[in-house]
Parts: structure tokens; C-alpha cells; sequence
């Protein structure tokens, strides 16, 4: 039930920030840290999540994580370099590229602290990889 809550609550946050991050072009004052907050926020559930997976050793929501962070920073990626290389093309494509990596990376696109979101999403992946058994 617990994990259930988790994910929901996850998916709640992650509308919220796809919601901020569209209609809150360049947040100042108290709606930069309402951004910030809800960006912050965004990566509770899923760090809940895996600090339970791991006392519990359940590797299925360990490899639920792993794929989702990996998923978001590689797609992150592409869309990130389909941006730069948009330039060359038309503002439409430019556009469709950047609505793609609002929904693709909520938090980065909310808060627009990209570093942070992006080193997050890295920490949450890399802390879901097998440990190394010593011999």
C-alpha cells in the first residue's frame, strides 16, 4: 500500500511541475521557490522508494527506478542535443523539441536549475545499480 501511495504521490508531483514548467516561463520572487520547491519535491517518492528497496533487498522496485532515472537522463539527453541541432531546422521543430523535453524532464524544466535535476535523476540511478559482492 505504501508503494502505491509512493507512486501516486509521484505522479501527482511530476502534473504539478509539468504544469509549472509550461505556464511559468521565467518565475521571480515567491514563484521561483514555488517552482523550486515543487522541483525538489518531485524527487522525494522516488528516493523514499529506493532507501526501502534497499532495507528490503526487492530488486523489481530497484529495477523499476533504475529504469525509469535511465530512461529520463537518456531521453534528456537526445532531446537536450535534438535542441541544439534544431537550430539549423525550423522554429516549429525547435518548438515540438522543447514541449517533448518539458514532459520528458518535469523537474529540470520547472525549476530550470537543469544541473541539479539532472544530477538527482543521476543519483537515483546510480544508487539502483547492483551492489559489488566481495570475494
Amino acid at each position: 500500500m505504501k508503494k502505491i501511495l509512493l507512486y501516486g504521490s509521484w505522479v501527482c508531483v511530476y502534473a504539478v511541475c509539468a504544469l509549472l514548467g509550461a505556464l511559468v516561463a521565467e518565475p521571480e520572487g515567491v514563484r521561483r521557490l514555488i517552482v523550486i520547491f515543487f522541483s525538489l519535491l518531485f524527487f522525494v517518492p522516488p528516493a523514499i522508494l529506493l532507501v526501502d528497496a534497499r532495507k528490503a533487498q526487492e530488486e523489481k522496485t530497484l529495477q523499476v527506478l533504475r529504469c525509469i532515472s535511465g530512461a529520463s537522463l537518456a531521453l534528456t539527453m537526445l532531446l537536450l542535443v535534438g535542441n541544439v541541432l534544431s537550430a539549423l531546422g525550423s522554429e516549429a521543430l525547435g518548438t515540438v523539441l522543447y514541449w517533448l523535453l518539458l514532459f520528458v524532464s518535469v523537474p529540470m524544466i520547472c525549476s530550470q536549475h537543469w544541473f541539479l535535476s539532472l544530477f538527482l535523476w543521476a543519483c537515483i540511478f546510480f544508487c539502483t545499480l547492483p551492489k559489488k559482492k566481495n570475494s
